[in-house]
């Protein structure tokens, strides 16, 4: 899980490199581009082509728009913030899932989690504070990759007892890059020197992300594994401060510790339920 969380991390920081010079829209049709190969041949290595077989095509299609508008907004989002600021605020995408489980799922949220997520959700105003003097609209915009990649998530929850996980992620980024390849005429403009590193990098740790998630939550319980997500914090922050000489102010701090416990508070009490609910045998 951490070799994950670094992963993105580092795709994440590539991105906000490539982010001063090139669009959002070919940052993302490079991603996907490099991205897509990689992934079908990880399906094909594990359970075959038939992993991608599907019935549900309008689900995959709805799914990769989210994902779409998740890559466009927290990129822009990353041009806009420093890196850790932009990190902390994703955090809040557990929280919203829980908020938002009710009414979509139709799923009874209990007392302590969503306690919890209003909670988390104040600490994404503390890093944000609206009308403060050093307010940002980046800062809503990477907000709001935050609901899109909740989205993602509670979709993942409806369907993934139907669908291949490897199906699922093929789909929901091969429509990105159709998308962005659409789009891509309007912004393009020839990348130079390391950019071409940047831009397949990016997608190699994207990539690798996925890979090393997967295999955390396959081999421990989600409770378990899901924390360890926080630690992209650190290595947001020393890339941030490396890179671009980037020193979160104090809030920062104190709204992702608040994000951070909310976050591990709902993990705690999700597993909690899960070992009373097993059978006794």
């Amino acid at each position: 899980m951490c070799a994950g969380v670094l992963c993105l991390a580092l795709g994440d920081a590539v991105s906000k490199w490539l982010g001063a010079t090139y669009e959002p829209i070919q940052i993302i049709f490079f991603r996907t581009l490099i991205s897509l190969p990689l992934i079908a041949l990880l399906a094909r290595f594990n359970g075959g082509w038939r992993k991608l077989k599907t019935r549900r095509p309008g689900v995959h299609l709805l799914r990769g728009m989210i994902f779409a508008g998740t890559m466009f907004c927290f990129v822009t989002g990353l041009t806009l913030l420093p890196l850790a600021e932009a990190t902390a605020i994703a955090f809040a995408a557990p929280l919203f899932v829980t908020l938002l489980s009710g009414p979509l799922l139709k799923e009874r949220v209990e007392r302590l989690p969503f306690i919890a997520s209003l909670v988390g959700f104040a600490g994404v105003l503390v890093v944000v504070r609206p009308g403060a003097a050093g307010f940002q609209w980046g800062a809503l915009i990477v907000v709001g990759a935050a609901v899109c990649y909740a989205l993602m998530m509670i979709t993942a929850r409806r369907y993934g007892g139907k669908e291949s996980l490897w199906a699922m992620v093929f789909y929901a980024t091969l429509v990105p890059l159709i998308l962005s390849a659409l789009l891509l005429p309007s912004v393009w403009k020839m990348p130079e020197g390391l950019a071409w590193l940047g831009f397949i990098g990016s997608g190699i740790f994207g990539v690798g992300a996925v890979s090393c998630i997967t295999l955390a939550f396959r081999y421990a319980p989600a409770a378990l594994a899901a924390p360890f997500d926080y630690t992209a914090m650190v290595w947001a922050v020393l890339l941030g401060w490396w890179l671009w000489d980037e020193v979160p102010d104090v809030w920062v701090f104190v709204g992702a510790a608040v994000i951070i416990g909310s976050g591990v508070a709902i993990a705690l009490y999700e597993r909690r339920v899960a070992i009373k609910a097993r059978p006794t045998t």
